[in-house]
């Protein structure tokens, strides 16, 4: 885990410019919101997930967050189809903002062509670079 400024980026992850992270376990893949754009949403108080089965598509919409702040589209990272919803962020939408690399993981999917989409992504070192410029910018 590294601390670019006050953001947390874990090791071991892919990340999209959209704010996501993705962790692949096997066959699937586990996607959340990293932990700057939990910041930057602030307080987080619904969350809208789509069900297990959905297709998803790598750059594309699947659900909402609503913050005090504003209601941002969720993208997804890589594309497949939904094998796990985590309904513990849907009945407790806080938890985003307490632990969202852990237990504030947003869905699991089956992915179409992970090795393809994966060059669509960030990896650990480009990801430190990516939120070091992003803090900058601030």
């Amino acid at each position: 885990m590294v601390k670019v400024e006050a953001y947390e980026v874990p090791e071991g992850l892919y990340y999209s410019k959209d704010f996501e992270w993705i962790k692949i376990e096997g066959d699937k893949v586990r996607m959340g919101i990293t932990d700057y754009a939990q910041k930057a949403l602030r307080e987080i108080v619904y969350a809208e997930l789509p069900s297990v089965g959905t297709e998803v598509k790598q750059g594309e919409p699947y659900g909402t967050l609503e913050s005090v702040k504003a209601v941002s589209d969720l993208v997804a990272a890589v594309s497949g189809t939904i094998q796990e919803v985590n309904d513990e962020v849907q009945s407790k939408p806080e938890t985003l903002n307490e632990d969202p690399y852990e237990k504030g993981w947003l869905i699991v999917v089956k992915p179409e062509n992970l090795q393809a989409e994966l060059a669509n992504l960030m990896d650990f070192n480009g990801a430190v670079e990516w939120h070091k410029a992003q803090a900058q910018s601030k």
